[in-house]
């Protein structure tokens, strides 16, 4: 028997074993592949086999993602099908590369199958038995694999009760029509009204909604998918305009769907600015409380996927249920998490005149008065 610590997880290399974290202990041992920065482009992260997905994978995990998300990237070869698998854990799944389906099999035993092609959107309603199809016979597909895997396995820290558990969820599957890209559009207010669906082939042709509060031209749409606690939602910047700064808690896996821009994020004021430059397939979370906001700096609109834990419909957590009580658009000077263009560093402005210089692009932003922007 070998005396060596390189075989041991994390926790049996503690002889006290407090202080355990199961979901990285679980990750150790299935032998992933890691990522770990404050962002990272999903075309360029490598993979490696994961042989319990039956497919090359990489745990995702950026500096942000907080106690309860992380996501895995996953390359499912030419012509090949993934391992049909069960866990007690949501996944919402965008396809940055490659055409496929999926088959998702319900409680009795119904099957329900749809194509998927880059920039699909599906959910796998909880602990559902799925499996994944390459549809080509020479490209490799690549998914972007939001999860809950982090909250659910250091809640209950026995990988067999999280994939071989028979226990289902019918009330997750939602209406047959949610998997052929139809869904229910809930409207509520600005911000919060709904598209209930399981599948989104093309989420850059997403009908958004207005949301002028969080930035001018801004629109958005919530996803409530297969009834989840995983809160997904799409947002839009115009050319030329950029979204106001706000706040929030970690776990928000924000990703580039069309576009490019970047994101600046900060905790006090411009001296501690992080910068993340971001096209199609770039993700970055903002750490806790961090103020971050993005801008649209290219000559298209650029519209953002964000999949964080606790929905609208689910907050879960109490500082979730409040926010959306409150409202995320509600400025810090009436106790909200939002800094209004009047309020933000002059920096901010500056910055994103250079970049309209650079890009080439007109800034639409004149009509408010923001500090450090030329009028015109």
């Amino acid at each position: 028997m070998s005396n060596s610590n390189e075989a041991k997880t994390p926790a049996a290399r503690d002889p006290y074993k407090i202080l355990r974290d199961p979901y990285l202990e679980w990750i150790e041992r299935e032998g992933a592949a890691v990522f770990e920065d404050f962002g990272c482009n999903m075309f360029e992260v490598e993979t490696k086999p994961w042989p319990r997905f039956g497919m090359d994978g990489v745990a995702v995990h950026l500096k942000g993602r907080g106690d309860f998300m992380s996501i895995f990237v996953m390359d499912l070869k030419p012509g090949k099908s993934s391992t049909p698998v069960r866990h007690l854990y949501e996944e919402t799944i965008y396809v940055l590369a490659g055409r496929g389906s999926t088959t998702i099999e319900a409680a009795d035993g119904r099957k329900y199958s749809f194509e998927w092609g880059p920039g699909s959107l599906f959910a796998i309603p909880l602990n559902a038995r799925y499996q994944h199809f390459n549809g080509s016979g020479r490209d490799t597909a690549r998914l972007a694999c939001s999860t809950t895997a982090p909250g659910s396995m250091n809640m209950f820290y026995n990988e067999n009760f999280i994939f071989d558990n028979p226990w289902h969820f019918p009330e997750r599957m939602g209406q047959d029509r949610y998997f052929d890209g139809d869904g229910d559009y809930i409207p509520i207010k600005p911000g919060q009204n709904i598209w209930e669906t399981n599948f989104v082939p093309d989420l850059a042709s997403l009908e958004l909604t207005d949301w002028a509060a969080r930035g001018v031209g801004s629109t958005n749409i919530m996803l409530m998918m297969a009834d989840s606690v995983m809160h997904v939602h799409s947002s839009e910047m115009p050319v030329g305009t950029y979204k106001k700064a706000h706040r929030h808690d970690p776990g928000a896996h924000v990703m580039c769907v069309t576009g490019k821009g970047y994101s600046l994020g900060w905790f006090k004021d411009e001296s501690d600015l992080i910068r993340v430059d971001w096209t199609h397939g770039v993700v970055f979370a903002p750490m806790n409380n961090m103020f971050h906001q993005h801008f649209n700096a290219g000559p298209m609109p650029a519209r953002y996927l964000a999949t964080i834990f606790g929905s609208l419909r689910y907050p879960f957590l109490t500082n979730k249920r409040e926010l959306n009580q409150s409202g995320v658009d509600t400025s810090v000077k009436e106790g909200g998490n939002q800094i209004e263009y009047e309020d933000q560093f002059p920096l901010i402005a500056q910055m994103y005149e250079e970049s309209a210089r650079e890009n080439g692009f007109e800034v639409k932003m004149s009509k408010f008065d923001i500090p450090g922007m030329k009028k015109r």
